[in-house]
């Protein structure tokens, strides 16, 4: 063996391990980075997922609204609303306002006034379905343009984070 060989192999023996100890660490800063990108894309999608999945259920919470109104509107018609159809009418619309104020606490100000008079607009039509002459259809014509807002705001979310 001469020494050209002996010192190739010496600065093999010397470097190459260096060499696969800097690829590791490489990789390791790479991994790294790739883990928390991937922690900052959780982290920014849950929000928006949970904003889209309640702006979900406050929409079907609104048609139960009017679907509970309209039984107690029926039954006023027949001449007796039970006091279970009010409560649960009433109720829907508790958990409509209630939806309503966790959507409205993710917007801004005026949101946030939209989704009140909605709930409140809604308090007053249950209320008032309670009376045999009561027109149902004019009752929810504020509150139907008022959700056709919300929802034009959901719909507008779900797009811009897309």
């Amino acid at each position: 063996m001469s020494d050209r060989d002996t010192t190739i192999r010496s600065v093999l023996l010397t470097y190459f391990p260096m060499f696969i100890a800097a690829l590791s660490l490489v990789t390791s800063i790479y991994n790294g980075y790739l883990n928390s990108k991937f922690v900052d894309i959780i982290q920014s999608n849950l929000p928006r997922a949970e904003y889209m999945r309640t702006c979900k259920e406050i929409i079907d919470a609104y048609f139960q609204v009017k679907f509970r109104a309209g039984l107690v509107h029926a039954s006023a018609a027949r001449g007796a609303v039970a006091p279970a159809e009010e409560i649960e009418a009433k109720n829907a619309v508790n958990k409509f306002a209630a939806l309503g104020t966790y959507l409205a606490n993710l917007r801004d100000e005026a949101a946030r006034a939209r989704y009140t008079a909605l709930s409140e607009q809604l308090e007053k039509v249950v209320s008032e379905a309670g009376r045999p002459q009561a027109d149902l259809d004019k009752l929810f014509e504020p509150a139907d343009a008022l959700f056709g807002e919300m929802n034009a705001d959901c719909v507008k979310s779900a797009k811009a984070a897309l």
